[in-house]
């Protein structure tokens, strides 16, 4: 397996610091309002990774952090005259609504920031033993940067250029510009906590230092999150946790590519921002989990109506050919003669090309090229192989499971489900009932305009010896 490592800027053979196991921390959501869809992407993003390793046989630690205390936070609760604790757990409440319903699986621990202020309090003194950090006459207490000969090194940035052509906080108290804030005086009426500096809360930077380690150790195996964090937050955790430990604080760093709307950066400023719960109000969960499955996780994610159309009708592929097979059907019947070949390649052929390409730096876009051959080979034995075909689809359950997807009732996702239907489903039955009589009494005008009527809708009505059966086929692009 190889990973692109940021810290290095190349993919590197990936061996975990224990053999069989994992430890993966990735930087979570500040809960001062609800999770946007750059928040979709990241989660998304490591919950196949981590998905991806556990099928592979790893057992994985995966850490995902909450803070839950921050100036925005603070700022947030007095705009709503509402207490930080109400705040941010109303927010953690969406956050987990929102993963439950893209089909984000539950982190295997998930640490508050004010969970562990006295480890964060334990490791700031730590830094002020060694050298690294100072408390200030205000009560702030910061970190030396220019004390750690390795800063930069995440990001690649030279202090001195830096320190000349960087926009960098003015603050009389500070050493140096470049130094940044471990632990923050309190304010007047603001949240605090006791420390050897007076009443304050941590700077948010050394909030992750102080879980990863706590949850994970002075060293693990791999440290992701959004591509907006690599600097200067990843790099302050860097420096913070080298500098308190002595010890290389993460062997593997991964960043998630950035989303954009239409082509255009996500802003408010241009409204193009969406919360995950504003787009799910209008669009299947899956079909927006697909979309960010689509693209490599390193790569720019592009959001637009033709790109969730696009998304729709590759799932509509997937579950249109699970829905022709009967997979509860037992085994034994109709099968192939001994020794034909109905199948060019088995369904461990796919599992094996499936894994080569999640193995090289997780490549989902090439992995769903496999399923998609998986698929067509299912369609094409299915008439005549229905036992292979059986074995076929269960594979591409089974695989899709891996990325978080075609886990749904064929029949369920194609009947709209997560979507605003044109009509009520005991409508769709009475007209396709209507057209049956009408079919029946020889009028084939009616039951032409009937079907004709639902097309227009979306709703395609589907022929066979068992009936009439329907399928709403790419919803989010009719008019």
């Amino acid at each position: 397996m190889q990973i692109y490592n940021t810290l290095t800027r190349r993919k590197e053979p990936f061996t975990p610091l224990v053999a069989g196991k994992i430890s993966m921390y990735v930087c979570g959501m500040t809960v001062y309002d609800y999770c946007h869809l750059g928040h979709a992407r990241v989660m998304v993003a490591f919950d196949v990774i981590t998905r991806y390793l556990r099928w592979r046989g790893w057992d994985v630690t995966y850490v995902r952090n909450i803070t839950d205390i921050d100036d925005k936070i603070l700022k947030r609760a007095s705009e709503n005259g509402e207490t930080i604790t109400s705040l941010t757990e109303r927010m953690v409440d969406a956050m987990h609504e929102d993963e439950a319903r893209l089909n984000v699986l539950p982190p295997s621990d998930e640490p508050r920031a004010t969970g562990h202020i006295n480890e964060i309090i334990a490791m700031i003194e730590t830094l002020i033993d060694k050298g690294f950090a100072y408390a200030a006459k205000n009560g702030d207490v910061y970190y030396r940067v220019r004390k750690f000969a390795d800063y930069g090194k995440l990001n690649n940035r030279d202090l001195d250029a830096m320190r000349s052509g960087a926009r960098v906080e003015v603050d009389e108290h500070k050493e140096d510009p470049l130094d940044f804030v471990l632990w923050k005086s309190a304010k007047p009426d603001e949240a605090s906590w006791p420390s050897p500096w007076g009443e304050g809360r941590p700077g948010w930077h050394i909030e992750c230092s102080a879980m990863s380690t706590c949850c994970l150790g002075d060293t693990f195996d791999i440290h992701g999150g959004g591509p907006d964090l690599t600097f200067p937050h990843h790099e302050n955790e860097i420096a913070q946790s080298e500098a308190a430990t002595g010890k290389t604080y993460v062997n593997t760093w991964m960043h998630a590519g950035a989303v954009r709307v239409s082509q255009e950066k996500m802003s408010k400023s241009l409204g193009n921002f969406f919360t995950i719960r504003e787009v799910l109000a209008e669009h299947d969960p899956e079909v927006v989990r697909y979309l960010l499955v689509a693209s490599h996780y390193r790569s720019p994610i592009n959001y637009a109506p033709e790109a969730l159309a696009e998304a729709r009708k590759s799932l509509e592929r997937f579950y249109n050919a699970l829905n022709e097979v009967e997979l509860d059907r037992p085994a034994g019947s109709n099968e192939a003669p001994s020794g034909d070949t109905a199948s060019e390649k088995s369904s461990s052929d796919y599992a094996s090309r499936f894994t080569a390409v999640m193995d090289d730096d997780f490549n989902t876009p090439e992995a769903l090229s496999v399923l998609f051959d998986l698929t067509r080979e299912l369609n094409r034995v299915r008439a005549e192989y229905p036992e292979q075909a059986r074995e076929l689809a269960r594979e591409l359950k089974r695989l899709g499971g891996v990325l978080g997807l075609l886990q749904q009732a064929p029949a369920d996702f194609l009947h709209g489900s997560g979507e605003a239907l044109p009509l009520e489903k005991t409508e769709i039955e009475a007209r396709i009932q209507q057209r049956a009589d009408a079919k029946k009494a020889r009028d084939f005008a009616m039951a032409d305009r009937i079907r004709d009527e639902l097309a227009a809708l979306g709703i395609i009505l589907k022929d066979s010896r068992e009936g009439t059966q329907w399928v709403v086929e790419s919803v989010n692009n009719r008019d």
